[in-house]
């Protein structure tokens, strides 16, 4: 169980910053107890107390604690105590609420009057902390929130904003403005965060004792150069979470058929299945592979990283209804509000950088449109048309021919055997991804 997050490194630096040491003289009074630098900071983005009894006993020596001590500081219920803690859950709950009134009553929600730096008929965007101009929206006003924050990249973005933070101090803020997020959403709301699988599996943690659990969604794509001694990076996580109990809206999206972009043949044999497709694609599974990044000055708004028109079209389309609010913390370079727009769904968008990029987009909207036909043109569909006439052309079998296959039929056949394939198209496509 995780209360807040702090790893040992944050907590002996802690102590030093209280006893006035400096860095230097931290490790050097460290040394005295026989860790090394490296000892240390072996823990430095990383939860786990020291399985080195030498290394835990010198640090428990340098923070003057006990082993359950430096538990508690790590948020955790120490070892063997689980039933003391749940016998005293009473008394402990009133010890914080105690301690905790004065930062409540600073918590109560009220409408700010900050002014938006973009309107539409749709939407609003505001340039500011997103944890400060959540206050001005209410609770269970919202129903579908994306965000794609800072991943902790030591990255700069324009008008000197960064992602520099420590490993506690990113998750402590991640976790702050999640809370807004879970507060704002309405009951079936979805949310949906984009990140690397590193800060994902801390956030999962975070939210399974606040959400209900979805999907943790794979977005296969190659970011960066492979790692010396790692394996090669290749994917994003995609976490999926609904308030409640089940998503109050939960449109089923579905993709091509994969066949080969040279000679149209399918790329797994789907046999003696084909009949039973469904002529609107297959349905969409956990793992994305057609999402790719945007590289392209014809495709970009900004210079920094930006995500495709394609992956915001499938989670708004897919959580949403026309117009219903989606909200978008970190609005970067205005994927999520040129979709809902195009999408007619309303929104709320905060950005801390360059919003000038985002009014340009949401202005001139041109680019996006062609963006999103393209979307649309393989979107729910078994074979894009591109790939039909391919097919055709080599004599490779298209969905039509079932269709025309069955013309001869007696009406009341062809019934029967259209409401027979209706009810399989779901669980073939399942079955056969």
């Amino acid at each position: 169980m995780r209360l807040r997050f702090f790893t040992v490194f944050d907590i002996v630096k802690n102590k030093a910053d209280q006893l006035g040491h400096s860095e230097n003289e931290m490790y050097a009074n460290l040394k005295k107890e026989k860790i090394n630098k490296k000892d240390l900071l072996a823990y430095k983005d990383s939860g786990i107390i020291p399985t080195d009894e030498k290394v835990l006993s010198g640090i428990l020596n340098y923070l003057d604690m006990s082993r359950v001590e430096l538990e508690l500081k790590l948020g955790r219920i120490p070892t063997g105590f689980e039933e003391v803690f749940s016998n005293s859950t009473k008394e402990i709950a009133k010890m914080l609420e105690e301690k905790n009134i004065v930062n409540q009553q600073q918590k109560e929600i009220s409408i700010s009057s900050v002014q938006p730096y973009y309107s539409s008929d749709l939407g609003k965007l505001y340039n500011g902390d997103c944890i400060e101009l959540f206050k001005q929206v209410p609770n269970e006003s919202v129903d579908t929130i994306f965000a794609d924050p800072p991943f902790n990249l030591d990255k700069e973005y324009d008008e000197g904003v960064t992602d520099k933070n420590s490993f506690s101090g990113y998750l402590d803020w991640y976790y702050k403005w999640i809370e807004e997020c879970i507060r704002v959403l309405k009951p079936g709301g979805s949310l949906f965060i984009y990140n690397i699988p590193k800060w994902n599996t801390y956030l999962s943690e975070f939210l399974n004792g606040r959400m209900n659990f979805r999907n943790w969604i794979t977005v296969d794509m190659k970011f960066g150069l492979p790692i010396q001694g790692r394996l090669y990076p290749a994917n994003y996580s995609l976490l999926y979470y609904v308030k409640g109990d089940k998503p109050k809206t939960f449109n089923v999206q579905r993709i091509p058929l994969q066949t080969c972009p040279h000679c149209g043949r399918e790329i797994k044999d789907y046999g003696g299945y084909k009949n039973k497709m469904n002529p609107k694609g297959v349905t969409l599974s956990d793992v994305w592979s057609d999402i790719y990044p945007v590289r392209h000055n014809s495709s970009k708004n900004r210079k920094f990283n930006e995500l495709s028109i394609k992956l915001l079209d499938r989670i708004i389309s897919l959580s949403t209804n026309e117009g219903d609010v989606v909200l978008d913390p970190f609005g970067g370079s205005g994927t999520t509000f040129a979709v809902s727009e195009l999408l007619g769904r309303k929104w709320i968008g905060f950005e801390l950088g360059n919003c000038e990029i985002i009014k340009e987009r949401l202005v001139n909207k041109e680019k996006d449109k062609k963006l999103f036909d393209k979307v649309y043109e393989e979107k729910n569909k078994l074979f894009p048309d591109r790939i039909k006439e391919l097919r055709k052309k080599n004599g490779l079998w298209i969905d039509d021919d079932f269709r025309r296959g069955s013309d001869n039929k007696s009406t009341s056949d062809k019934s029967i055997n259209e409401e027979n394939n209706i009810k399989n198209y779901d669980q073939i496509s399942l079955s056969l991804k």
